[in-house]
């Protein structure tokens, strides 16, 4: 019984079995019930330290995901681990909160495990700029840009965010709209942070069209989560009532805004169109089925474990590699007219 078993007979996310076992408070009663009864009729025991979803001595690939509930990253996950399996190797998989520092919590590992690599799935650039500097050991970013960092032993793999942005702007633009809002990220000094890529994409197309947009206050702030994308939704539109057009900077955050929509009585998308990004599978079965800009999700995970691999074998002469992959837009809403 693992804790991938556990996810699965509860219904929820692997990283919301995460949060109930290590006590998390952000996660709702019913959810924390269910989950707790189901370790207990199966007479689960994680180990000593919960953020370690598994535990292997013989097998010391870490791979680290930048949020705990973040169903496109959970998504690169499992693929990084059947990859590394095919080529006879297991991992340790830890969770760390959206707000946390990944790149310190490596920094303790390789202390304390001497891992062979570190696949990080997302990351903050100011943690890898400000705290890389003492991993020694092979690594690889996948959903993120390390390119201008400098670091020989991290290669990255990521989407190019700015240009799929730009679909999605282009896309809702050109069907009529003009009242926009952008729902996801957080502000950062760093271009190539992910929501900025996508938030400057975006905003690229509007200036190019002389579309008005105020960052501080129709750009709305979150994690990459359906939550906090159903309430900070459920208050910009009730703020801007006259909003024709969301684009949420994930598919997650897309879900919550479509929600937050039905709620306050808006039909979709007769009186909203939502634009997502990143392609999840679960956007083929919300209603209507959600517009997203696709990311190729296997040739970011296959290029980047085996480059991490490769130089894991080949330390004094594998050079570190960075990938940009190209997005699609997946259109699901054909009605976007304004």
């Amino acid at each position: 019984m693992t804790i991938k078993d556990i996810a699965r007979l509860s219904g929820y996310s692997i990283g919301t079995v995460s949060r109930v076992i290590n006590q998390h408070p952000d996660v709702s009663e019913t959810a924390r019930k269910k989950i707790l009864e189901i370790i207990e009729r199966e007479n689960f025991q994680p180990n000593s330290n919960a953020k370690h979803l598994k535990q292997s001595h013989s097998t010391p690939i870490t791979i680290i995901v930048k949020g705990s509930s973040n169903l496109f990253l959970e998504t690169l996950m499992e693929k990084a681990e059947q990859y590394l399996e095919q080529n006879g190797e297991t991992s340790n998989v830890v969770f760390v909160n959206e707000r946390d520092n990944e790149v310190r919590l490596a920094v303790q590992i390789c202390t304390e495990r001497n891992p062979k690599g570190i696949i990080f799935l997302g990351g903050a650039l100011e943690n890898f700029r400000r705290d890389f500097r003492p991993i020694n050991v092979p690594c690889v970013l996948i959903s993120g840009w390390a390119k201008d960092l400098g670091y020989k032993n991290l290669s990255s793999f990521t989407t190019n965010d700015y240009d799929g942005a730009r679909q999605a702007a282009k896309l809702l633009t050109e069907n009529g709209h003009r009242r926009f809002l952008i729902i996801g990220g957080y502000r950062s000094e760093e271009a190539d942070q992910v929501s900025s890529q996508r938030l400057n994409g975006f905003l690229s197309v509007l200036k190019e069209r002389n579309i008005p947009f105020d960052q501080d206050s129709q750009y709305v702030e979150t994690m990459f989560t359906m939550e906090d994308g159903y309430e900070k939704a459920l208050q910009a539109l009730q703020r801007f009532p006259d909003t024709t057009a969301v684009f949420g900077l994930s598919d997650l955050v897309a879900v919550g805004i479509m929600r937050a929509a039905h709620d306050l009585g808006k039909n979709i998308p007769e009186d909203l169109s939502v634009v997502g990004y990143d392609g999840i599978a679960y956007t083929g079965y919300t209603v209507p089925r959600l517009t997203t800009i696709r990311q190729n999700i296997e040739r970011l995970v296959s290029e980047g474990v085996d480059d991490l691999l490769f130089r894991i074998s080949y330390k004094k002469t594998a050079a570190h590699k960075q990938i940009i992959a190209d997005p699609v837009l997946h259109e699901s809403i054909r009605d976007l007219n304004r």
